[in-house]
């Protein structure tokens, strides 16, 4: 099948002026100006004038949990909540709705938002949803409440409160307590909410960071079966040390991904190398020694799969860094570069942990909403660990290390969206740490894939894959001369050269359109203002 697209603004390094491109089979054939495209029209089988719009390569998250997002999608959502009351109240509309016997599973609330700053207790849960089993996690994942009705699971476990509060062990064992009360029908529904959602943002791929902590194995399948009937690629990684048996049965790109070297900064679980400024008796937890992170890289690197940790505190990349030194005197730097291994967040790393990381060929998956949403001088960061907030999530010294950086979400953790993270690159809150906008739109499309380990992916050009959306944006429903066009897409001063959109100053992002990878049509939107068949 032959898709030709025209009278648009096409992002491509093989042609910065290209107007217009053609597909066929789920392959780039052919781009160029409009004039040259009148040739390509005859035999296509679908010519859609564009009118002004932009075409780019599909987003790549690099870090969701797919069920835990379609579950926030169709269950109980805490985000934005702005008080302790309006999270209880929330909960409360939702139980009323709900059987007796019903679980409800919900997150998202932040508590260093709210005035209260305190989370829900177990009788306040018990009150608001009548004695329903109830779990609540922390915006992070990394911390929750429960009801009294689910205290049973986390008796006798670390990091149990009476007060409700679950984090570490206990966290883990309502997590695996949950695993079996939602069936493999809900999962499998709540996998398909968040692929439909990542389509219709502009996402055509996605890497999924399953662990035991977060989910059961058997999860893996029901997320793939999502996906292939969405029609987006998905490349799995399990955060478990050791199991390589899982690495085939549930066709793994590796044992990476959460697979925890400390926790999350807000719940106060990262491993700091001195104490949280707003808790001076307490510096986190690490959960793996260096001596651990160098036995599982070494074994990863041997079975040619790649491995990975969660980590975010100093003191957890401390540990990380580490590892990899001694790895590298295991098996050689040159078998660690080759084997891609990859960190997720590294949010408080220094120059001397980032040189380890650029030396071994450590891939960097981060999230710049992180930075939007906690940075800054007021932010949960400064809250947390003070001055040190200006160091967190240090995108412009990975990237100028050389390290390859690959943007996700960590959705539920922060929303799908793809323009708002490269926005919150360009404009992190730390000045001496952004990135330009196409080097951060390159982290997000290009860095996903050569993250996975594809390197002929993320761009659009003659002979790569056709995975690619279509914007729209306030600008270009206006649009009716080439000249105008640009303008309304360039960020570039250089006249006459469509980039990318503004994204200065909270600019609407754009709206995906449509969404197609590898050929297959993903996500179409075809009733949307201005958009012609």
């Amino acid at each position: 099948m032959r898709t030709l697209l025209t009278n648009g603004s096409v992002y491509s390094p093989a042609d910065p002026h290209a107007t217009a491109i053609a597909f066929d089979d789920g392959v780039v054939t052919w781009l160029g100006d409009d004039t040259s495209a009148a040739s390509y029209a005859n035999g296509a089988d679908e010519v859609i004038d564009l009118r002004g719009k932009l075409v780019t390569p599909a987003f790549v998250d690099a870090h969701v949990h797919t069920a835990q997002t379609g579950a926030l999608l169709t269950g109980l959502d805490l985000a934005g909540t702005a008080s302790l009351t309006e999270c209880l109240d929330r909960l409360a509309a939702f139980a009323s709705t709900l059987g007796p016997d019903a679980v409800i599973d919900g997150s998202g609330w932040d508590e260093t938002k709210w005035p209260e700053g305190r989370p829900p207790t177990s009788a306040e849960l018990d009150r608001a949803a009548e004695g329903r089993r109830v779990y609540l996690s922390r915006v992070d994942g990394h911390s929750g409440v429960i009801s009294t009705a689910l205290a049973a699971a986390v008796q006798g476990h670390d990091g149990f409160d009476e007060s409700g509060r679950v984090e570490r062990d206990a966290h883990h064992a309502v997590r695996d307590a949950l695993s079996e009360l939602v069936g493999p029908e809900q999962r499998l529904a709540d996998a398909r909410a968040a692929v439909k959602a990542m389509a219709q943002r502009g996402i055509g791929a996605f890497h999924e960071m399953a662990a035991p902590h977060i989910g059961p194995l058997w999860e893996l399948p029901l997320v793939r079966q999502a996906a292939e009937e969405a029609g987006l690629a998905a490349t799995f990684y399990w955060g478990e040390r050791g199991v390589f048996d899982n690495v085939t049965k549930y066709g793994l790109a590796g044992l990476a991904g959460d697979l925890n070297a400390d926790g999350a900064l807000g719940s106060r679980t990262a491993a700091l190398r001195s104490p949280y400024a707003d808790r001076p008796d307490h510096r986190g937890h690490a959960y793996l020694t260096a001596d651990e992170i160098a036995e599982h890289v070494i074994a990863c690197t041997e079975h040619n799969v790649q491995a990975g940790f969660h980590c975010i505190g100093d003191a957890a990349l401390d540990n990380v860094a580490r590892g990899f030194e001694l790895a590298a005197e295991k098996v050689g730097v040159q078998a660690l570069v080759a084997a891609r291994h990859r960190l997720e967040h590294v949010e408080m790393v220094d120059d001397e942990a980032i040189a380890t990381l650029a030396r071994c060929g450590v891939v960097g998956s981060v999230q710049p909403t992180f930075d939007a949403l906690w940075g800054g001088p007021d932010g949960m960061y400064a809250e947390r660990v003070g001055d040190r907030w200006h160091g967190m999530n240090p995108f412009g010294s990975l990237a100028r290390a050389g390290v390859v950086l690959a943007f996700g979400s960590d959705s539920p953790v922060t929303e799908l969206g793809g323009w708002e993270a490269v926005r919150a690159a360009a404009f992190h809150h730390e000045p001496s740490q952004r990135i330009t906008v196409r080097a951060a739109f390159a982290a997000h499309t290009r860095g996903g894939w050569r993250a996975a380990g594809i390197d002929d992916a993320g761009v659009l050009a003659p002979g790569t894959a056709a995975t690619y959306a279509v914007w729209q944006s306030d600008a270009d429903l206006v649009v009716q001369t080439p000249d105008q066009r640009v303008a309304a897409w360039s960020t570039d001063p250089r006249a006459g050269v469509p980039v990318l959109p503004d994204l200065s100053h909270q600019a609407p992002v754009p709206t995906c359109l449509r969404t197609v990878v590898g050929g297959r049509l993903a996500y179409d939107a075809a009733d949307l203002e201005g958009w012609t068949r």
